[in-house]
């Protein structure tokens, strides 16, 4: 009986010779790919060839979620410490604060699939991006927690404090400020 089962193997290999040897192909292509994608995204040059090859790997970094750009180690670091929430009304008048994702209170495990809101909330303050903030103000609104209450309106609040750097090395902060820096009439098409 166990001779039949490999005869059934090497029947199998004679068959498809080269569907083995197609895997470490494909392995390698994609390693050697993806070494080079990430070797020219996170080099901090900026020539005429560099340039090339990151616009070349940008949609497949996007994609994936893998950007990542050198200003978190710059000569100057961000110096603020900012997240953001936002404030349901609800037709009732009752108010709600919806707090997004902020690695500081979750637990390890949270924290690795929800890494990506530090930069989303990042990108989303900065006013060349004021066009998603209609999508994120209907994202919030069609959360079932909130869809459920009926939202009238949506605000987006950044709040922030700056980190000021000392000469003996420590380190103060400001106290928090805010700023609504979006208002959203939700619209019943909004909730489908």
């Amino acid at each position: 009986m166990p001779k039949a089962a490999n005869d059934s193997k090497n029947s199998r290999r004679q068959y498809f010779p080269g569907l083995k040897n197609w895997k470490y192909v494909a392995i390698n292509v994609f390693l050697i790919f993806h070494i080079f994608a990430i070797s020219c995204w996170c080099l901090p040059m900026a020539n005429p060839f560099v340039q090339v090859c990151r616009s070349a790997v940008r949609p497949y970094f996007q994609w994936t979620g893998l950007f990542q750009s050198w200003d978190m180690f710059s000569p100057q670091p961000e110096t603020t410490n900012s997240y953001l929430e936002a404030i349901v009304i609800y037709k009732d008048g009752s108010t709600q604060i919806w707090s997004f994702p902020r690695m500081e209170l979750l637990s390890l495990t949270n924290r690795y699939s929800k890494e990506r809101y530090r930069k989303f909330v990042e990108v989303l303050l900065d006013d060349k991006n004021s066009a998603l903030w209609p999508d994120v103000a209907r994202y919030v609104a069609r959360l079932p927690s909130i869809r459920a209450g009926d939202p009238q309106k949506v605000l987006l609040l950044a709040k922030w404090s700056t980190i000021i750097y000392h000469e003996d090395g420590s380190f103060t902060r400001t106290p928090l400020d805010e700023n609504v820096f979006y208002r959203y009439d939700v619209k019943p098409e909004d909730l489908q």
